[in-house]
């Protein structure tokens, strides 16, 4: 019915599945996780689902502990494009880093992207938390939580100016007078800032969207005061639907006092689902995953969460709470609350604790029947706890497989999902305005 408000929902993909033993259950394909067509096949499984948008995370380090599990990275963008020929509808949205990337040049990529697609490119905005990227890119050290959002603020300022720097009607395309664009609607930057000076402007044309939507993926003060500016949706992590809901609320407060309209921001917190035909079949199918678990793995990534090594520390006693400081630099990092929220909340053991963030690193981890699952969904999109959901399933394609079968029916059926796209772009799967040039918008009120 005419306005009336749906999910959004997202494939969030990890090449063999979220759960950190995924590439060691039977039938993992782990032989296709460099293979295009692997990740052109999930996207048109998506596709045919008529989800918003799949989606890719990055990071520019080497994983510690790939010694036990496939968690090697392709550079996201140019996945994005092989996707995009295989595809015509569905929403493709890549990370980059603000900290590790030149403004003019991923300006270029996510534009290209943008194109080919006609109008489906989204960018997830991050800065960067694994200080060893430093190391890859010539810096003696990894700047601090400040500075790298400080960076990323004068990275979107210039991105922006530089996807604006051609107005819409640039391009004549006149053969007949022989004029193809009109200089005087391409604009130069001439930015000049503490991190960046770039000139501009770009040498392409503005996009099908005006510019790619822009994703955000931190939860920490500076996070949220970074999205409650820039940010169009916003994947997050909670286990909680109180945790969940405080974190709404906050986000749409911060935009509606910056003059933005709340509903043009779209909450997406992560949820993997273990899909069976009964509650009890979908926590044994759990605990068959878990019993994969390699304690060196998952101890490192822990490790990396909260900044301590267990390692030393047996797994089935209690965790030992008191190694954490209440003071830890890491404090201010969106993921270390969500563990310490378990650990305080659940006073698992260690062992418990490494099982908890196996299936999805933080990330909300629910068992159980399609109903159920799409209980939880409908529960926190109408408690004022999300917009949609970033579905990361445990293992692939057979997790996805399961969740396009079984509970978007449901979901449909409760008209909460679509039946089919409305729009072509991501822009309008998500309900969002294709923005005006600044540039031109600048203009028009001189004029006015």
């Amino acid at each position: 019915m005419p306005g009336h408000r749906q999910l959004n929902l997202n494939l969030f993909i990890y090449p063999d599945g979220h759960h950190e033993a995924a590439w060691r259950y039977p039938g993992a394909e782990i032989g296709r996780l460099t293979d295009i067509g692997w990740f052109q096949s999930l996207a048109q499984q998506a596709e045919a689902a008529k989800m918003d948008a799949i989606f890719f995370a990055d990071g520019p380090v080497l994983a510690e502990s790939i010694e036990y599990a496939p968690r090697f990275r392709l550079e996201p963008i140019t996945l994005l494009a092989g996707i995009a020929a295989a595809t015509s509808r569905i929403g493709l949205i890549a990370t980059a880093s603000t900290t590790y990337h030149e403004p003019y040049n991923l300006a270029r990529l996510f534009a290209s992207v943008d194109h080919q697609s006609r109008g489906r490119a989204g960018w997830n905005i991050v800065t960067t938390t694994n200080d060893q990227a430093a190391q890859n890119f010539g810096l003696a050290e990894h700047p601090s939580h400040a500075e790298r959002y400080a960076q990323a603020q004068e990275f979107l300022e210039v991105v922006t100016g530089l996807w604006d720097s051609w107005e819409d009607d640039a391009v004549v395309a006149d053969p007949a007078s022989g004029r193809y664009a009109d200089p005087a609607k391409i604009h130069a930057l001439h930015h000049k800032g503490r991190f960046f000076q770039v000139r501009g402007p770009l040498n392409a044309p503005r996009t099908p969207q005006g510019r790619p939507v822009y994703v955000q993926a931190g939860s920490s003060e500076d996070g949220r005061g970074l999205a409650a500016r820039w940010a169009e949706a916003i994947f997050t992590a909670h286990q909680t639907l109180e945790s969940a809901q405080e974190f709404y609320a906050d986000i749409k407060a911060r935009a509606a006092g910056l003059g933005r309209r709340p509903e043009h921001i779209k909450v997406l917190p992560g949820l993997s689902p273990f899909i069976g035909g009964t509650e009890a079949e979908a926590k044994r199918l759990q605990a068959e995953f878990n019993a994969l678990v390699q304690p060196g793995y998952a101890l490192n990534q822990l490790r990396q969460m909260l900044g301590v090594d267990f390692s030393g520390h047996a797994l089935d006693a209690p965790f030992p709470r008191h190694l954490i400081a209440p003071d830890a630099a890491r404090a201010v990092a969106s993921r270390f609350q969500v563990v310490l929220g378990i650990v305080d909340r659940e006073k698992p053991t260690l062992r418990q604790l490494l099982h908890r963030l196996a299936g999805a690193r933080g990330h909300f981890v629910l068992a159980g029947t399609p109903e159920q699952i799409a209980d939880h969904i409908e529960s926190w999109f109408a408690g004022g706890a999300a917009d949609g959901f970033n579905i990361m399933p445990p293992w692939l394609p057979g997790g996805f497989t399961a969740f396009a079968a079984e509970v978007i029916p449901i979901l449909r059926r409760r008209g909460l999902f679509r039946e089919d796209y409305s729009g072509a772009t991501l822009r309008e799967h998500y309900g969002l305005p294709r923005p005006e040039s600044h540039f031109a918008a600048g203009e028009a009120r001189l004029a006015s």
